[in-house]
């Protein structure tokens, strides 16, 4: 397969010249009534065709939730593959929110679903949950290395439920997240100017400084907005790794559609406060 550059080094200057932001595809219910839109197809499309005009040209990454397009069954999915490709198209790098985990054949087929270079859905990189084993995701990671496309492994996240996984205590006396973080490192090392394969930290955990953030990949921060985390907080949380972190957005940005002056504006705005909150400058 004759992959594309590493998403790593895509990533790195992508965030170098459009700012860190990801902003998601949230295309849930509530939203498309805020929207004006109904809750079927036609309002999915329209939703979802509105945020890629409006800022794929202009961000790094855009985060489509997966979920949200498949609740409409093939239709929706169609939606989601014409997403794809347009925002990949505007220069935007497209993370799939889909969080696979499996085994064996299973996880190998959701990763050519994904990070397959022919694949419909092709995105630049997956979020996967590793809690069948971080092994268990080996065939992901080999078809990313083949395809230059990346992921986003579920490491400490924002949401309560996590800790009773994340925070246990392995017999070696070092917790689940940080043993996830320590994977990444590995498959990580030695890559310039960035590793391909990330974690996903939430900007909302406060202090942690106990952990090992620099996994010399990137750090797709969910929870600035709506979860309470603003861009000011992202020094204190992630520190020396600041540089590296994705910051996810998605009702802080999209409440402010259908109008896409607003979008833009919006988009605009965060991105300047995470860019004084990142360099101080």
């Amino acid at each position: 397969m004759s992959g594309l550059e590493p998403f790593g080094a895509r990533l790195r200057r992508a965030m170098d010249e459009r700012g860190p932001l990801c902003v998601g595809i949230d295309p849930h219910a509530s939203l498309l009534a805020e929207w004006g839109l109904n809750d079927d197809v036609a309002g999915l499309e329209r939703f979802s065709r509105t945020v890629v005009e409006a800022v794929a040209d202009r961000v790094a990454v855009l985060k489509p939730q997966s979920a949200f397009f498949e609740r409409f069954g093939s239709r929706g999915v169609a939606v989601l593959e014409k997403s794809v490709a347009e925002a990949r198209a505007a220069g935007a790098l497209v993370v799939m929110d889909a969080k696979r985990g499996d085994i064996g054949s299973t996880m190998a087929a959701y990763a050519e679903s994904f990070l397959h270079k022919d694949a419909p859905l092709f995105s630049d990189a997956l979020t996967v949950s590793p809690y069948l084993g971080y092994g268990s995701l080996s065939p992901a990671v080999a078809l990313a290395r083949e395809s230059g496309a990346g992921l986003f492994v579920l490491a400490l996240t924002s949401n309560p439920e996590g800790g009773e996984v994340q925070h246990a205590v392995r017999p070696d006396g070092r917790n689940v997240g940080a043993t996830m973080l320590a994977h990444l490192a590995a498959e990580n090392t030695g890559e310039e100017p960035l590793g391909s394969f990330g974690a996903v930290v939430g900007a909302t955990l406060g202090d942690l400084s106990t952990y090992d953030l620099d996994v010399n990949g990137p750090l797709l921060a969910p929870g600035i907005g709506a979860q309470g985390a603003t861009p000011a907080d992202l020094p204190g949380v992630f520190g020396a790794a600041v540089r590296n972190v994705v910051p996810n957005v998605s009702r802080g940005v999209l409440r402010h559609g259908p109008d896409t002056v607003a979008l833009r504006d919006a988009v605009e705005r965060l991105a300047e406060e995470i860019r004084h909150a990142v360099t101080g400058s």
